[in-house]
């Protein structure tokens, strides 16, 4: 994947991406603790989203964001022509946030195997997940993590967000 030299207002924002694999050991390595995991497709970024970015990254002193590829977001039913922004674009936005120390693309349909090297202190995913069903607590819990779900922003979601837009008016 090909970011780019993208700089905005003086910082290289392109740096909190993690492009390649084997360098994310390094990067999650530099982060402060305790690390904070959450992930998602992140399709068009709205109140919702940030809110609970922001939510999760007041519980601990790093956020990593793991984020669907483009392939992987088509396997989860969110609907034709999803996602409607591309990862790279995707990533780029989610990176711009404040709360957020580093964004990892992962090309399954579960972050399992990227909870596997990042290993952080917390999981989190929004309330409209059971969070005891989900394989990644479990995993999170095998090393002594929490899990935990942040309450759902109701009334925010990029499906409910594309419906209305396709609307006629």
């Amino acid at each position: 994947m090909n970011i780019g030299n993208i700089t905005i207002s003086g910082s290289k924002l392109a740096d909190k991406i993690v492009v390649e694999e084997d360098t994310l050991a390094a990067r999650v390595a530099a982060l402060a603790r305790p690390l904070v995991f959450t992930n998602g497709v992140f399709d068009i970024l709205h109140r919702g989203h940030v809110s609970y970015i922001h939510e999760a990254r007041r519980l601990g002193a790093s956020l990593i964001i793991g984020l669907n590829s483009d392939c992987s977001a088509r396997t989860l039913g969110k609907g034709p022509g999803r996602p409607l922004n591309n990862e790279m674009d995707r990533a780029l936005v989610i990176a711009a946030l404040e709360s957020v120390s580093l964004v990892a693309v992962f090309d399954e349909s579960t972050p399992v195997r990227l909870l596997h090297q990042v290993r952080p202190d917390i999981y989190v995913k929004g309330g409209d997940y059971r969070i005891e069903e989900l394989d990644e607590t479990e995993l999170i819990r095998s090393w002594g993590g929490i899990a935990l779900a942040i309450p759902f922003v109701e009334g925010y979601s990029t499906t409910q967000l594309v419906r209305r837009i396709c609307q006629p008016v």
